[in-house]
């Protein structure tokens, strides 16, 4: 069995994470049908923190019993992806280096990726027929924001909700325009064909 335990900051990417994962083994086999479990919810400012992002490996480790990959998920909000990611990634497989494991941080949030796919949403959760996304969508401070404005009835964004909805259907080769999208499906590949039958890590 393939598995990959992941750890997330979001109730939303709880129930994204494990979609997007399955989605993307798709892409590379369709026989390929990951258990992304167990989720590990921890704020990105607590795992940031000495032996924090440590701790969740070890975590997450455990109740896998030492066997697949562990995926780290987080939003970079302000921060840099391109220092931050490669700097926990070292800390995190120096915590497990027995275990395959990835780090990723989404460009501000993870929902940027559905601004880069706008085109693909049209007509889901309320959002408009015409949606266009943004010409940058990793530069819009406030994803959410942006696609709940968009929203039909006022009810705006809801992350619980919306945000695994909207990974079962967005467009992720439009997607991969944002750097830190590319850079997610290819990590999430990586991990996943470490994991394959017949593959050491």
């Amino acid at each position: 069995m393939l598995r990959i335990a992941s750890i997330v900051e979001g109730h939303g990417e709880c129930e994204a994470v494990p979609i997007l994962v399955r989605r993307i083994a798709q892409t590379l086999d369709p026989a390929l049908a990951p258990v992304v479990h167990p989720v590990i919810r921890v704020p990105a400012s607590k795992l940031v923190k000495q032996g924090e992002i440590e701790r969740a490996i070890e975590l997450a480790a455990r109740k896998n019993a030492g066997q697949g990959g562990i995926l780290v998920l987080l939003d970079s909000d302000d921060g840099c992806p391109a220092r931050d990611g490669p700097a926990l990634l070292q800390r995190a497989i120096k915590a497990r280096p027995d275990l395959p494991i990835a780090v990723v941080f989404a460009k501000r949030e993870f929902e940027a990726w559905f601004l880069a796919a706008a085109e693909s949403l049209r007509g889901q959760r309320g959002l408009p027929e015409d949606l266009t996304g943004p010409p940058d969508p990793e530069a819009v401070r406030g994803a959410k924001e942006w696609l709940g404005d968009r929203m039909r009835h006022g009810h705006g964004y809801a992350e619980s909700s919306d945000q695994p909805a909207l990974t079962a259907v967005f467009d992720m080769n439009a997607a991969r325009r944002a750097d830190s999208f590319d850079k997610c499906h290819r990590e999430i590949s990586r991990l996943l064909n470490l994991l394959r039958p017949g593959r050491q890590p």
